[in-house]
């Protein structure tokens, strides 16, 4: 068993990095120490001093680690490096960073392309994000290939006398895969799309209006017009340009929004000296952060993605640990200076108070969503403490959902809900082992045995029990999860959410029969709709990508070149033939052991089977 008092004897008096784990060995936070002595003993002193995150984070503390550094720098640079590998609980963490798209520039290839991307690579290529509206993403890809008629396939090499693609027919591509543009002017383009994607619009303005000019004076009023609608598209996504400095150099302008769960940090990007919108990024944290913690651990991990940092990061506070994280950036660009400031005067001050009072506003916004918020909550607290017969602050409900076809590929799905908000990383799949046929009571019943089961012996996935079992059906379903929990010595409440003949949840249900008809209650009608709509939801997803991966699995064994390994590199990357399907030869070699070859075979493969 692990003594904390005496390994706290036993720390060194030098730089490193500290890893606190809770009693099933978990790291629940990492942090770095000029002096790892002194600042691990600090947690285990007098908890007075300490606010209520550092006190709960202690409380769960079974043990700890630590790692000795040469330097305060290389200590940074490590805690980096192991937050995005253990994403700890009690850690500031940028929410969700894989899913922030990327725009890249495949600057490696001879014609490159301009493709959306999710992973970094050292590859030669340009990257440009991340940006927070991945919709936002698509579109501006989509913009810029109809522009310049850009390269869209993956392929690099093409054989004498290739035939080009229905793209070039129909005028979206240059052809360049038949020798119908030579490369420099290709490059043109190319060098055209980066300015744009750095915020510098001018030039590529100036040759949208020479091209209309110049179709207009040929009399091709259609193509002047596509010209005019392209320069009203590239100024639409620019009016957000309000302030220009007058240096024109580029910085990012960095404000925390919000506080507690809901904290996000807004980032102002200023390029070619024009503020160039804004990008909003949800932080998760565990209480209240101070502020150094949460704009200091952002900057560290923000940037750390890009490929290219802007010399100037502009703070409406000063930072402790600027001239710290400044030298971290400096060793991500390569040795040039990246400049982290409060600005006092001038031009960049006044940039600074336009965007506080932007974030001001946004700050009240946010207020009053979670003043109506909180009423609703204390509304429906009130309704199911009626219902359960016990008032608390907290509601934790289960939900519970099968899905199959005729009996085959047969799943159940749970979800869970605490008071008004789905807990995702809670929500369970089960792929139905013991049921054959199309027996749902059953298959409902080993869901529940497996569920309560895996509780009952003490695995943490499930320890955490609900305070109510909503079952998506009526009686049946009711009675059928009372047998079991009954069997089990779970004592927990069911209710089923009947139906109408409509499909809307029209009452709650017991096992007696006795109903509350929720036609009289529209916040349980929504809050029991929502929640059926959700399992049900869930529980065909599942089963859907189940039944598509099957079919996946046997349609990938027809394909040359593609064995058990790369079947199932595919089959775990993507969720299901459609998905395989519309992927890009690009999209297709991110799998681990995909080739180039055996992505244009996946292709090959499936535009054979599309009918036509």
């Amino acid at each position: 068993m692990f003594d904390i008092k005496e390994n706290l004897k036993k720390l060194p008096d030098s730089p490193g990095v500290y890893m606190h784990k809770d009693r099933l060995g978990q790291v629940i936070y990492v942090g770095k120490a000029i002096s790892l002595r002194n600042r691990v003993r600090q947690y285990f002193q007098s908890a007075a001093g300490q606010n209520p995150k550092v006190r709960a984070m202690v409380s769960h503390i079974a043990e700890f680690e630590y790692i000795t550094c040469q330097t305060e720098m290389e200590a940074l640079i490590l805690e980096c490096n192991l937050i995005k590998k253990y994403a700890p609980k009690y850690n500031v963490l940028l929410r969700d960073d894989k899913t922030y798209p990327y725009i890249k520039v495949t600057l490696q290839e001879e014609f490159p392309r301009v493709v959306k991307t999710r992973i970094i690579k050292k590859d030669g290529s340009k990257y440009f994000g991340p940006y927070s509206d991945a919709g936002a993403v698509s579109d501006i890809i989509d913009l810029l290939n109809r522009i310049y008629r850009l390269k869209r396939c993956a392929a690099v090499k093409f054989p004498q006398g290739h035939r080009p693609c229905l793209n070039y027919h129909i005028q979206d591509c240059r052809g360049v895969c038949a020798g119908k543009t030579g490369r420099d002017e290709y490059m043109q383009c190319i060098e055209s799309v980066i300015d744009f994607l750095s915020g510098k619009q001018k030039k590529i303005l100036d040759y949208l209006e020479g091209k209309m000019r110049e179709a207009s004076e040929k009399m091709d009023y259609e193509e002047a017009a596509s010209y005019r609608d392209y320069i009203s598209a590239v100024k639409t996504l620019n009016e957000t340009q309000r302030v220009t400095m007058t240096d024109g150099k580029d910085m990012d302008v960095i404000i925390p929004v919000g506080k507690g769960e809901n904290t996000s940090i807004a980032v102002f990007p200023v390029r070619d000296g024009k503020l160039s919108g804004r990008e909003t990024f949800a932080m998760r944290a565990e209480g209240e952060d101070d502020y150094d913690s949460l704009v200091g651990q952002f900057i560290k991990q923000y940037y750390s993605q890009w490929s290219s940092i802007p010399p100037e990061l502009i703070l409406a506070r000063p930072l402790k640990e600027a001239q710290l994280i400044e030298e971290y950036l400096r060793s991500l660009k390569e040795g040039r200076r990246v400049h982290i400031y409060v600005p006092k005067r001038g031009p960049k001050k006044a940039l600074l108070d336009m965007v506080v009072r932007d974030t001001e506003e946004m700050n009240k916004n946010i207020e009053d969503r979670l003043k109506n918020a909180r009423e609703k909550e204390n509304n429906l607290l009130g309704k199911l403490s009626a219902i359960l017969g016990e008032k608390r602050e907290r509601y934790r409900v289960e939900s519970y959902d099968i899905s199959n076809t005729n009996g085959v590929d047969t799943v159940g799905a749970m979800v869970v809900f605490e008071n008004l908000k789905p807990v995702k990383k809670a929500y369970r799949r089960f792929k139905i082992k013991t049921v054959e046929g199309p027996n749902d009571y059953a298959a409902l019943q080993e869901m529940l045995y497996r569920r309560f089961k895996r509780a009952q012996s003490g695995d943490p996935g499930f320890a955490v029990l609900p305070d109510l079992i909503l079952m998506d059906g009526g009686i049946g379903q009711v009675t059928s999860a009372e047998k079991v929990l009954k069997a089990m010595g779970v004592q927990i409440p069911v209710l089923g959410m009947a139906k109408d003949d409509s499909h809307r949840t029209r009452a709650l249900v017991n096992g007696r029969g006795d109903e509350f008809d929720l036609s009289r209650d529209p916040v349980l009608f929504r809050y029991c709709g929502r929640i059926q709509e959700e399992v049900h939801r869930f529980a065909i997803e599942y089963h859907r990508n189940l039944r598509g991966k099957n079919s996946i699995g046997s349609a990938l064994d027809n394909i040359q070149g593609i064995g058990p390994a790369k079947r199932n590199a595919l089959l775990a990357h993507f969720d299901s033939i459609e998905e395989i399907k519309k992927a890009s030869e690009e999209e297709l070699t991110e799998v681990r052991g995909i080739t180039l070859q055996n992505a244009e075979s996946i292709k090959e493969y499936f535009a054979s089977q599309t009918p036509h």
